[in-house]
């Protein structure tokens, strides 16, 4: 049986094709707003670091009401590093919508989340969006979409997929590149007619998969999930069936729905609909299961992608502790990581053997970046040590992650990204002439090679190439790879830089900091460019004598600095270094900051 009044689809994209945008036109054709009301853009990109970034960082819900029928629409991150969420929201769904720009074609996370929704068998909708680019080519790109459905062995049902033309930010949608039309119809009457109803037996006792929690001042947890088999009311007696196989009686507190961006309360919800449900569980998390008494087996929870890359954090242990930010207690920081744990299924933060350190294991290190500056915005103190690949152990062989890297670049590029993947352990698998002097490169590179690269790609292609890679699998470990030539400047003493000191510091390397910031011992104030460490000492000012000639100080001419932003930092740190970040500042320094100890280590090593 089916409930025809009901559409569950999600939106699946490369970054940056035009998902929320996309989203923004359907709400404002389904007749949400008023004609004179200020809407602002991305509407469904909440968070600060979404607009900050420019990316859909967690998938998210709303609904519309088309001819009678309530569509649920989840607007889901193009980027790898998000997997789990793009997973978590292909399980409340019953169709999606594959959104590719008409112009850059299909791209490694288009390939990436295509492959999450195939392999849940569910209906795809293609739109090719962004046709009124100048360099647009929808015929190639259908046939690049086509070729990539054969290639993720989608079977007939799924290749006889519908497309449509579109340019979202104007809320238009084709059937046809010569139709006039001037609003998004055709794209909801494809949805009404390809996206299936979900599917309810009232024979059946209620189930509800958990795909996404929240959390309200005034009633805790929240449950977000698809209502299945039957339909569910507030006074039903239900029970918790946790991952780890407890069962608990659960009370309902407060049933809501989707209603264009907000929630309404309900009594009762009618089966497929998308339900948040508040109860007496403060403990339930994402893959954990609300059911009726009469279930003897609830269904399989959610099953996502293992994590790649793992960071250690720690509390901040320099000099400069607890003068920034408000949360520096090495408890509370762990508290926080073990709830963005529970919040965020692709994510695993495990203890060690130092009591005041864990490490948070994700999917790449942009998922970590991430998670770091909303601690920094919410405003703890910590130190993050440099990204590591998680190794596997197979028949006795290590195995470690490979990464298949898409590089779009002008061709006079090519020699350069070619020797330096090369150098990483990388190999061409393949080359494509684009045209108009760009070509597309193709590598197999291991995941650890890419930590840090991507900031040297973009200074080697003047800031003109585009690169990204999704998850081909696991071979056998490669070897030693050199990501850093360059030693670093360490700072000897506590002070205030001076210009006299880093004036004689800028012929060793690059400077980090400029006059007037403060130093520490072991905090590294620059980039040595040799490849040992030199300590020195930037609060050095000249002795004055009264044969100085009057303003010769006032010449010093410093060259200028590029502001340490947390990626760069963490990609530019070596095994015995850390990242000291608060709301305010992020520095760099030694795990051991005295110089003495660390001359003493080194000795012990050798």
């Amino acid at each position: 049986m089916k409930t025809d009044k009901i559409r569950n689809v999600a939106i699946i994209a490369h970054v940056d094709h035009g998902k929320t945008t996309l989203v923004d036109a359907m709400l404002k054709q389904s007749g949400l707003f008023r004609e004179n009301q200020f809407i602002q853009e991305r509407m469904l990109d909440n968070i600060d670091l979404e607009r900050e970034h420019g990316i859909t960082i967690r998938a998210k819900n709303c609904a519309v009401n088309y001819q009678g029928i309530k569509i649920n629409i989840v607007d889901t991150p193009g980027h790898a590093d998000f997997g789990g969420e793009v997973e978590r929201a292909l399980s409340m769904v019953d169709g999606a919508i594959l959104l590719v720009d008409a112009a850059e074609g299909v791209l490694p996370q288009t390939r990436f989340v295509l492959g999450k929704a195939l392999k849940l068998k569910l209906p795809i909708v293609v739109v090719l969006n962004k046709i009124d680019r100048k360099d647009a080519r929808p015929d190639e790109v259908l046939n690049e979409i086509y070729d990539l459905f054969i290639d993720l062995d989608a079977n007939d049902e799924q290749l006889e997929f519908s497309y449509l033309y579109c340019i979202a930010k104007q809320g238009i949608a084709k059937f046809d590149l010569n139709d006039n039309n001037s609003d998004l119809k055709p794209l909801f009457d494809t949805i009404i007619k390809d996206v299936p109803p979900p599917d309810m037996d009232e024979n059946k006792p209620f189930q509800m998969l958990v795909a996404d929690v929240s959390y309200s001042d005034y009633l805790g947890r929240l449950a977000i999930g698809k209502v299945l088999n039957r339909s569910l009311n507030k006074t039903d007696e239900l029970v918790l069936f946790s991952k780890n196989n407890l069962k608990r009686p659960f009370k309902i507190a407060k049933l809501e729905v989707y209603e264009g961006l907000g929630l309404k309360d309900v009594d009762s919800v009618v089966a497929g609909d998308i339900a948040i449900i508040a109860g007496n569980i403060e403990d339930i998390t994402i893959g954990d299961v609300i059911g009726s008494f009469k279930i003897q087996k609830p269904i399989v929870g959610l099953r996502v992608d293992e994590p790649t890359v793992a960071m250690r954090f720690s509390p901040n242990t320099s000099p400069f502790a607890s003068k920034e930010g408000s949360i520096v207690q090495a408890n509370k920081i762990k508290d926080r990581l073990f709830l963005e744990e529970k919040r965020n299924v692709s994510l695993k933060v495990e203890p060690t053997d130092n009591p005041d350190e864990v490490i948070v294991k994700g999917r790449g290190e942009l998922q970590l970046v991430i998670l770091i500056e909303a601690l920094r915005k919410e405003g703890y103190e910590l130190t993050v040590g440099r990204p590591e690949v998680i190794l596997k152990k197979e028949n006795g062989k290590v195995l470690e992650p490979i990464e298949h890297v898409f590089i779009d670049c002008n061709e006079e590029f090519m020699g350069v990204i070619t020797s330096k993947l090369q150098l990483r352990k990388g190999r061409l698998v393949n080359m494509t002439n684009k045209g108009s002097g760009r070509i597309r490169l193709e590598f197999l590179i291991p995941t650890r090679a890419l930590i840090g690269y991507r900031d040297e790609f973009l200074t080697d292609t003047k800031g003109t190439g585009i690169i990204s890679s999704y998850l081909e699998g696991y071979e056998e470990f490669k070897g030693e790879i050199k990501r850093r030539f360059t030693g670093s400047l360490v700072s000897d003493r506590e002070g205030v830089a001076t210009a006299y000191a880093l004036f004689n510091l800028q012929p060793r390397g690059r400077l980090f900091i400029v006059p007037n910031d403060r130093v520490y011992e072991g905090m590294i104030v620059g980039e040595h460019n040799k490849e040992n460490d030199l300590n020195v000492n930037p609060t050095k000012e000249k002795k004055l004598s009264n044969m100085r000639a009057a303003g010769k100080d006032d010449n010093i001419i410093l060259a200028p600095i590029t502001p340490m932003g947390l990626q760069r930092a963490i990609n530019f740190i070596k095994e015995d270094e850390l990242v000291e970040i608060t709301p305010k500042s992020i520095r760099l320094r030694k795990k051991i900051l005295s110089a003495q100890k660390r001359r003493m280590t080194e000795h012990n090593r050798i």
